[in-house]
């Protein structure tokens, strides 16, 4: 499969990244304020949503990389690097919040273990 993009569309592509990954940011950032009331299962419903967006991002970062490993020529834009940045980033949060909400509900239940 070709790739052929003009600048219009990889600014296009870039910025739905960027929302994409906005979006997961807010979801992973919501996960964390949930799980301070002790809802873990809810906190984990909206990591679930958080990694759909991530996902989404991927996919749409994935092509435009696979296509240039395949020899299409991809014009280089300052805008998807700053995306590939911004998912990295989050998808980098959304692990270390999904690890931290399982440590924090391992914490809860053996505090209700000494509680009992």
């Amino acid at each position: 499969m070709s790739i052929n993009i003009n600048e219009t569309e990889m600014n296009e592509l870039s910025m739905s990244i960027i929302m994409l990954a906005g979006n997961a940011r807010t979801m992973v950032n919501d996960a964390l304020m949930i799980v301070e009331k002790g809802n873990f299962d809810d906190a984990y419903l909206k990591l679930k949503d958080a990694k759909k967006e991530i996902a989404a991002a991927h996919s749409k970062q994935t092509k435009m990389i696979q296509g240039e490993a395949g020899g299409d020529n991809i014009p280089f834009s300052l805008l998807f690097a700053h995306a590939q940045d911004t998912l990295m980033v989050v998808m980098s949060e959304y692990n270390t919040a999904n690890r931290l909400i399982s440590l924090f509900k391992v914490l809860d239940s053996r505090l209700k273990k000494l509680e009992e």
